[in-house]
């Protein structure tokens, strides 16, 4: 049964292609209007009273009749009578008959309980609400097909349409296939695999107005998800597949949606995304998103999502663009459109863009991303410092309002960020793992506020320092004492291979988790190989590369690594025994602009306060005796 794919088409055309086949047919049910917001309505609705539905005080004063106040000036006050001449009043009060204005009360001299004087003559009609003002009687409050709003409620209600006609939401049956997935749990054993993408799938259709129904996990078994799609079609107006739309041996969705009805889709020329099956069954849209969840979650709103604002009739509401500069090259592949998740940063007046992992599999790229860079089929990419068009996740407010961290990986930038929203909720913080080198290069290049790094100079036995004066000569920089944290091995609970030193990785059977070239961890490692006299080529795994800290130690932890070096927090984390080697600074490199702005002494003050101080040391393997020290300038701090 296994099958290639049928091909690759472009994604504007699959979506044409689906679109044009299906037209749904919406229910349309009555509901209380206070229960409506978000619902599409039915039909037009029109105001079956007027709002107000009488003549009304528009301020607190007295009514009177405006011919008798036409003689008034400072020169010649008018007095008025109490039932004769005027009445009182107060906003929202029905203007009694013979009675065409309203004087406001701060406009009025009491001269005794019967007699007012006034100084200012007042136009017929002046401060009064005449009928209908809000709402008249037949006139449309809103059109057919129309999202309703809060205002809208109001002015429905005001209208006297307690009830209001909407159209039923969509129901999505959403169904996961798969034989190693299991619900979500605290405990995973070996080869098990929690099922989240349903939960996603379904907060997003929720925020598109449709309704989810989860019908819970399906076996890699072609006639149980058959089954389960010819149940879901009873009663749902579009169903999700996910997992099986490639053209793996136990990838069943298009052979099933080929037995039910038609495939218009077997595969779009996108990367990532391109195993999706698009087809019909009973005049209904059955969509196959791939398992990878990146590729899922753009396939859902390619599809999903497109095919819910249709059923409303409503136009898809477009994302907020914004022009960048890549802070990085990107390479793409002829033929294929590229969707690139990428962090954005406001650094001294220019946007900048960086690319995320573009692993499809990756959901953390998705959470950390600020948008999504669009490489048409046609190019081949973009180099460092061109502008692109970023389609934003997040509002330009936040961007402008966010600190871009980078180089070198290390928990203490979790506390940090913890802080800095505490203190100012309307700032944020990302940070992205490149390593010390990788950091320091963004600081050279304008693409970062600040670098953490930790590099250890062997010729000089200094941190930091040596590095910053060779790569930043000639660029106003400032180090910044973060913490001091413990280096070491990390192994498994009980050290079965008794690993103590560099020497021990040598031994048969010992594989090694290293960090990426131009982390501060692997410089310290190549340090001690060749301190000890020791070929990297003896180390095996010495060319296989984590991000982070806490990638070595979840390498070490799920059995894939016997040994890596790291950081103390991280083999605590993990539940591993950590055999130190050193003690080390990590700090911050900062740009001078930054260090100079509110956002920059908020980040200094956070580091220096004892919050800060508290929750890293908790971590285990930190001490924070100095956090907030300068220990390099290249310009005048003037403090």
């Amino acid at each position: 049964m296994r099958k290639i794919y049928l091909e690759d088409t472009p994604l504007k055309e699959a979506q044409e292609r689906i679109a044009s086949r299906i037209h749904f047919a919406p229910i349309v049910e009555v509901i209380p209007t206070r229960e409506a917001l978000g619902r599409v309505t039915a039909a037009s609705i029109y105001a079956k009273v007027s709002m107000p539905n009488f003549h009304a005080a528009a301020m607190d004063g007295v009514a009177v009749r405006a011919e008798k106040t036409y003689s008034a000036s400072e020169q010649h006050p008018v007095r008025l009578q109490y039932n004769v001449d005027y009445v009182e009043v107060d906003t929202g009060d029905p203007i009694p008959d013979g009675y065409d204005a309203v004087i406001m009360i701060e406009h009025i001299h009491q001269v005794d309980k019967e007699t007012i004087e006034i100084l200012e003559a007042v136009a017929p009609w002046q401060h009064i609400r005449p009928i209908g003002e809000d709402v008249v009687i037949g006139e449309m409050i809103v059109p057919d097909r129309h999202k309703l709003r809060p205002v809208d409620l109001g002015a429905l209600l005001a209208g006297g349409n307690v009830t209001v006609p909407v159209l039923r939401k969509p129901r999505v049956a959403i169904i996961p296939t798969g034989t190693e997935l299991i619900e979500p749990t605290a405990k995973v054993a070996s080869g098990e695999i929690i099922e989240f993408n349903g939960t996603v799938f379904a907060a997003y259709l929720q925020e598109w107005g449709a309704e989810p129904v989860y019908y819970g996990i399906v076996k890699d078994d072609y006639g149980l998800i058959r089954n389960a799609v010819k149940t879901a079609l009873e009663d749902a107006d579009m169903v999700l597949l996910n997992a099986g739309s490639s053209a793996g041996r136990e990838d069943f969705t298009v052979h099933v949606v080929e037995e039910l009805g038609e495939v218009l889709t077997h595969g779009v020329a996108t990367r990532p995304g391109k195993p999706v099956v698009v087809g019909v069954v009973n005049e209904k849209p059955v969509i196959g998103l791939p398992g990878y969840p990146v590729s899922a979650y753009l396939n859902l709103e390619w599809f999903a999502r497109s095919l819910v604002y249709h059923y409303y009739g409503l136009l898809e509401p477009v994302r907020q663009r914004v022009k960048a500069i890549m802070g990085r090259r990107i390479v793409s592949v002829m033929g294929a459109e590229d969707f690139i998740r990428v962090t954005i940063g406001s650094i001294d007046g220019s946007y900048i863009a960086n690319p995320l992992t573009r692993s499809a599999g990756v959901t953390m790229s998705m959470v950390r991303a600020d948008g999504l860079l669009r490489i048409p089929p046609g190019d081949l990419g973009y180099e460092q410092g061109e502008e692109v068009e970023i389609e934003l996740y997040r509002p330009l407010e936040q961007i402008q309002n966010t600190v871009v961290a980078t180089g070198s990986h290390d928990l203490a930038m979790d506390v940090l960020h913890s802080l800095v929203r505490k203190t100012n909720p309307e700032r944020f913080l990302v940070s992205s793992h490149v390593g010390s080198m990788s950091g320091i290069l963004a600081i050279q290049k304008g693409e970062a506020h600040v670098a953490g790094v930790h590099l250890f100079d062997e010729h000089t036995g200094e941190y930091n320092q040596p590095f910053i004066e060779k790569y930043l000569r000639g660029k106003d920089v400032v180090l910044i004492q973060m913490v001091y944290r413990q280096q070491g091995w990390f192994v498994k609970k009980g050290n079965p291979l008794g690993i103590t030193s560099v020497q021990d990785l040598v031994k048969p059977g010992v594989t090694y988790m290293n960090r990426q070239r131009g982390a501060g961890t692997r410089l310290l490692f190549d340090y001690l190989l060749k301190t000890s006299d020791i070929d990297r080529e003896l180390i095996y795994g010495y060319s296989r590369e984590a991000v982070s800290h806490l990638s070595v130690a979840a390498a070490v932890a799920g059995g894939t690594a016997d040994a890596g070096l790291g950081i103390y927090s991280a083999a605590h984390a993990m539940d591993l025994d950590f055999i130190p080697v050193s003690e080390e600074r990590y700090d911050l490199v900062m740009s001078a602009s930054f260090y100079r702005s509110s956002q920059g002494q908020e980040l200094l003050a956070c580091i220096r306060s004892s919050q800060f101080r508290e929750q890293v040391e908790a971590l285990g393997g930190y001490s924070c005796r100095d956090s907030g020290k300068i220990l390099y300038s290249s310009f005048s701090l003037g403090e």
